[in-house]
């Protein structure tokens, strides 16, 4: 009997500890208070589908409809940089619906070209979104892309309020943040399988149907339609193409994660990465040696 009160003590604590340790810990630097939010009009044009995309009160609406969806692409090539934008998805059934925030320099080098993604892949009600980070390297023109996906599950509704999303790209690496939180870093371990070109920064909302949901199990609805985006806070810091540089830092000491950062990654990971490209036995690693 005098074990008891011991008994609900230990409970107490092992159910505290495991909501503590669900809970976004604190990255202990924010990147993006190191970068002013610029306005859409003073850094991106309309890439694509003008009649599907409007600014109101500082935020870009951007929609897909069966007829069009939309893209915009910043106003300058970057060789490197940070570059961020708070987003909101929508809410409901939005399979097949690509949502995205990305380098490229696909206009400059069709079919051999370098990326780095942040897509939101769209899904059906009941179940969350899946933010994919991806990585391609002088890609292929026959269809043949390589892929380096990593897909997260967040530990909140991206379609209840704005959060920051950030691709930090310097010539050693590549660090993907949510909320300033890394969620994942990609080393430069060769000069096969790092991008090296400049890149501009590009948004899109558009129809994936053949892939995004479930690999293709559900596509796009528009009975649902219009599908919409939303983005603001734009932040782009980096070294555009015949211009001066200046990288802001990603951590206390500059260019790596400080030990706080790394425990915050290792945290995302644990509770929030589903998918690891370098984890899949069905791929084919010898296309990606750093694995």
């Amino acid at each position: 009997m005098g074990m008891a009160p011991y008994l609900c003590l230990v409970t107490l604590l092992l159910t505290i500890m495991t909501i503590l340790s669900n809970a976004q810990p604190s990255p202990g630097y924010y990147p993006s208070s190191q970068v002013t939010p610029i306005g859409f009009y003073q850094g991106f044009r309309t890439l694509w589908g003008p009649q599907h995309q409007n600014v109101k009160q500082g935020t870009l609406n951007v929609w897909l409809d069966r007829t069009s969806g939309s893209g915009f692409k910043s106003l300058k090539r970057y060789q490197s940089g940070y570059f961020s934008a708070a987003m909101k998805l929508q809410p409901g059934y939005t399979a097949g619906v690509i949502t995205s925030l990305y380098l490229s320099n696909n206009e400059d080098y069709p079919g051999y070209h370098d990326e780095i993604d942040i897509e939101f892949l769209g899904t059906t009600p009941g179940k969350p979104y899946t933010l994919q980070t991806n990585v391609y390297v002088r890609g292929s023109g026959d269809g043949r892309l390589i892929g380096r996906e990593m897909k997260f599950h967040l530990w909140f509704d991206p379609t209840k309020d704005f959060h920051n999303y950030a691709i930090f790209w310097s010539p050693n690496q590549i660090i993907f943040f949510v909320d300033d939180v890394p969620i994942r870093r990609y080393l430069k371990k060769s000069d096969a399988t790092f991008p090296q070109r400049p890149m501009y920064l590009y948004g899109s909302i558009w129809d994936a149907s053949s892939w995004a949901t479930e690999d293709g199990k559900y596509k796009a609805n528009y009975n649902y339609q219009p599908f919409v985006g939303q983005y603001r806070n734009f932040m782009i810091s980096g070294c555009p193409i015949g211009g001066s540089c200046h990288l802001p830092k990603v951590s206390p000491s500059g260019p790596n994660l400080s030990p706080q950062q790394l425990s915050a990654m290792a945290w995302a990971q644990r509770n929030s990465l589903v998918y690891n490209y370098c984890k899949d036995s069905r791929r084919d690693h010898t296309q990606t040696p750093e694995c």
